[in-house]
């Protein structure tokens, strides 16, 4: 398995489904995460169930390329860079 503690993932759809069980593992792993959805509140249960990972949650809608923009922006403002776009 590769290593991806401390790699800087960016997660779009992280409030449900996929995203948030990728979000969960992920957390798990040491991933430094931007986790982003529409539903913000949906994305801070999130946050605050994994009290010990370092995730940055946006409001973002993936069908909006400036939303997205933003989300890509914050890993970068906050962290250096983006390793992996999910």
């Amino acid at each position: 398995m590769i290593n991806i503690q401390d790699k800087v993932v960016v997660i779009m759809g992280a409030s449900s489904g996929i995203g948030e069980a990728t979000t969960r593992k992920l957390a798990e792993e040491g991933a430094k995460l931007v986790i982003a959805a529409r539903r913000e509140e949906r994305l801070e249960a999130i946050a605050n169930a994994l009290p010990s990972a370092d995730i940055s949650i946006a409001v973002a809608d993936v069908t909006k390329e400036e939303e997205v923009q933003a989300v890509i922006d914050l890993a970068v403002e906050k962290h250096g860079r983006v390793d992996v776009p999910i």
